[in-house]
């Protein structure tokens, strides 16, 4: 199965930051911006997420959005994010976005209780 992508000059930001608007996409945005090829699987680990079905729809969000690059290699399919793209199209909005979703993991992370803490 081929998957359409969008060219470059066919990147929306509106799709790009409706489709990083979701939590899940923004994280499995997050793991695929280490660079290189992931298969879904290997994506899905490290989200933790079990249900194939529900990502199904988050992938494709992403790459009709023209955030990731989706190709099938066997069984498998294989992401890769579309920085070079990205960062063409919309300079420092991607890097913008995911040092925002870093900051603010941090901030959560200092803000909220560890499990289990007794609060006064």
């Amino acid at each position: 199965m081929a998957y359409r992508h969008p060219e470059r000059d066919q990147i929306r930001i509106e799709d790009v930051l409706a489709a990083l608007g979701s939590p899940v996409r923004l994280a499995a945005v997050r793991v695929l911006d280490g660079g290189g090829e992931h298969n879904c699987t290997s994506v899905l680990a490290v989200l933790g997420v079990t249900a194939k079905s529900t990502m199904t729809h988050h992938w494709r969000v992403l790459r009709d959005s023209g955030v990731i690059w989706q190709r099938p290699s066997g069984r498998e399919n294989l992401l890769s994010l579309r920085r070079e793209d990205l960062d063409a199209r919309y300079p420092g909005l991607l890097g913008a976005i995911l040092h925002g979703a870093q900051s603010d993991d941090a901030v959560r992370a200092v803000s909220e209780p560890a499990a289990g803490a007794i609060s006064a």
